[in-house]
């Protein structure tokens, strides 16, 4: 399956300026935003961590982990994740705070629980694939999508790709290969091989 983790740029430094009333109104309008593309999408908030959000996609159907569920899995993290910097584009959460996000993903094998809560939470996914994911979105540039190799391979039909350099993961024994998602209507129509989910 496809983990997808976006997070604010400085929103330490942000919320150290404000009172504990608008970190929460901006939460909430943040948290509700993205997780509105991301149930749109197909995927599955699995939790929220400051201002962290964590979705799943591909965890769910008689064909997940097939190869063509893989696939479309990535692809549509991979347009949510699109989808949410363009919804986060000029908007100002709570009415008055502009924010930019990092968006990064990656693909891979994982245990899913979902349906069992733990403590409160929304379920849990175990994998090294979660921990590759968060440490792809701490990297991407400013307002970007980025992706590791195993995504960009399962979604490259869908959606167009910029290589980027490698990237050293803490970690990782060896750099992580790393491209930058584009436009999904930068592919040509004649090109997307992908056919919806569901």
């Amino acid at each position: 399956m496809t983990v997808l983790f976006v997070d604010i740029v400085g929103f330490t430094s942000m919320v150290d300026e404000l009172d504990c009333a608008d970190v929460r109104d901006l939460q909430i309008d943040y948290f509700g935003l993205v997780s509105a593309v991301v149930r749109a999408a197909g995927g599955v908030v699995e939790k929220f961590i400051g201002d962290a959000v964590m979705a799943v996609f591909g965890a769910h159907g008689p064909r997940a982990g097939t190869p063509d569920a893989v696939s479309c899995a990535a692809a549509a993290a991979v347009r949510a994740g699109l989808g949410v910097q363009e919804a986060l584009r000029g908007r100002l959460l709570a009415g008055r705070f502009p924010v930019r996000t990092r968006v990064g993903l990656a693909t891979g094998d994982v245990i899913v629980d979902l349906d069992a809560a733990r403590d409160g939470g929304y379920g849990m996914v175990s994998g090294s694939v979660v921990a590759t994911a968060a440490r792809l979105q701490a990297c991407a540039p400013h307002d970007t999508v980025v992706v590791c190799s195993a995504t960009q391979s399962a979604s490259e039909g869908a959606v167009a790709f910029q290589e980027l350099p490698p990237v050293s993961l803490a970690g990782k024994a060896a750099p992580v290969e790393l491209w930058r998602a584009l436009d999904p209507q930068d592919v040509p129509a004649s090109a997307r091989t992908l056919q919806p989910c569901g």
